[in-house]
């Protein structure tokens, strides 16, 4: 049942018509997605996550991303990685179950249906997990 909970699909942020990210969340982390630009080195590519701030970019040149976060993470569990073209940014959330409504403050909010249905989504994921541990604790 755990699987069926995990988000259905990523959820994007355009600006002017464009892609910056996509974003999906779990009750213990919210993940970013972002296309990287072809023909440039990975050791080019940076990501900063700060413990309300993230910063990505490419050496040399303006960031890409210079925003606050919409909520708190744990830095020292936030992390990232690039494979197959694509930066994925893990930012393990300070207050676990916490409904985001986008990574990013201010930016890209989800509209209320889906932001009630991504609260729903999380709820039944914790109600699982607590009747997976008291299962165990049983046993």
């Amino acid at each position: 049942m755990a699987e069926k909970l995990a988000p259905e699909k990523r959820h994007s942020f355009i600006h002017n018509g464009q892609k910056v990210f996509e974003w999906d969340q779990t009750l213990d982390e919210v993940n970013m997605y972002i296309d990287l630009p072809p023909n440039v080195h990975a050791k080019q590519f940076y990501c900063k996550v700060q413990s309300k701030h993230v910063e990505v970019g490419i050496k040399g040149n303006p960031p890409y991303l210079n925003h606050d976060l919409a909520c708190p993470v744990k830095t020292d569990s936030s992390f990232w990685t690039l494979e197959d073209d694509i930066m994925h940014i893990t930012l393990q959330k300070r207050d676990k179950g916490q409904t985001w409504s986008s990574p990013i403050l201010g930016e890209g909010q989800l509209d209320p249906y889906s932001s009630d249905l991504e609260q729903k989504r999380l709820m039944l994921q914790r109600f699982q997990e607590e009747v997976n541990c008291l299962f165990f604790i049983l046993l």
